[in-house]
């Protein structure tokens, strides 16, 4: 027998039944998909001032442990008469480790519980609410919910697949927003716009094919904007669900905008016209 055919009969080991009986483990396991939903059962990790302050200053968050620098641990004595959290003073180095060099933590690392998630029920009857069709990347998160939280809007929906937790890159993004702009997360995004015009509110979709510009479109509460990914844009079956299709006009040469700028100048438009 030659070497070729002796290799090809050697055996697995991660593919051989185990001595206790039980299915053998797949020589490759794929890591479960994190979601916001899941992500209530590890906590949100927090970097930078303007995150971990505001997140230290919402009586709504819950602790386990904050990390800072002599230089951050000063900062922060000079704001905040008392601490909810016992910090513990560390080199910067120690917060290097544990969240990537290239992350601007300001000195700052605090572990907290998650904050909790709304259901569609949960909004009020004249809310404003932002919708993200699968918008995955957590910087155009973070800096939606940013601008949504500059901008007095109720709430964030997205899905709770194919969306990145409340937490790391997209809490710094979203510069303490995280704090004053809850979640709703919907299992179904179809379903929740369904449920959504049931109960009036007046569904919106961006769409660079939107049939009128949002200038145009008389708008009232309760209102929700629906934002889909870059590149993609809205799925075929949120452009369905949604009362109306418009767009952003634009004179320029260039007549496309990243999702977290167009949600701005959405919402600036909006709140300009609703009482």
């Amino acid at each position: 027998m030659n070497e070729k055919s002796s290799q090809k009969q050697r055996r697995n080991p991660s593919r051989d039944a185990r001595a206790d009986g039980r299915p053998p483990r797949p020589a490759n396991p794929r890591k479960p998909f994190r979601t916001l939903e899941n992500e209530a059962e590890d906590g949100a990790l927090l970097y930078g001032w303007h995150a971990v302050s505001e997140a230290l200053a919402n009586p709504a968050r819950r602790f386990r442990s904050l990390l800072v620098t002599e230089n951050a641990a000063r900062r922060l004595s000079e704001v905040f008469h008392s601490l909810p959290v016992t910090p513990t003073v560390v080199r910067p180095s120690e917060i290097d480790r544990r969240v990537g060099a290239d992350a601007v933590h300001q000195g700052l690392l605090l572990h907290a519980e998650s904050l909790p998630t709304l259901t569609v029920e949960d909004l009020a009857p004249d809310s404003l609410i932002v919708v993200l069709d699968q918008i995955t990347d957590p910087h155009n998160v973070g800096a939606i919910v940013r601008t949504a939280s500059a901008f007095g809007v109720d709430a964030v929906l997205t899905t709770a697949r194919h969306s990145p937790v409340a937490t790391g890159v997209l809490a710094k993004s979203a510069s303490g927003g995280l704090e004053h702009v809850p979640f709703v997360v919907a299992r179904n995004l179809a379903g929740a716009l369904q449920t959504l015009s049931e109960r009036g509110y007046l569904c919106v979709g961006l769409d660079s094919e939107g049939a009128e510009p949002l200038a145009d479109v008389p708008l009232r509460r309760p209102l929700a904007l629906v934002l889909g990914a870059e590149g993609k844009g809205l799925r075929q079956l949120t452009r369905e669900r949604c009362n109306v299709l418009a767009r952003l006009d634009m004179p320029g040469k260039i007549r496309s905008l990243n999702v977290s700028n167009a949600a701005a100048i959405a919402l600036y438009a909006a709140t300009s016209r609703l009482e």
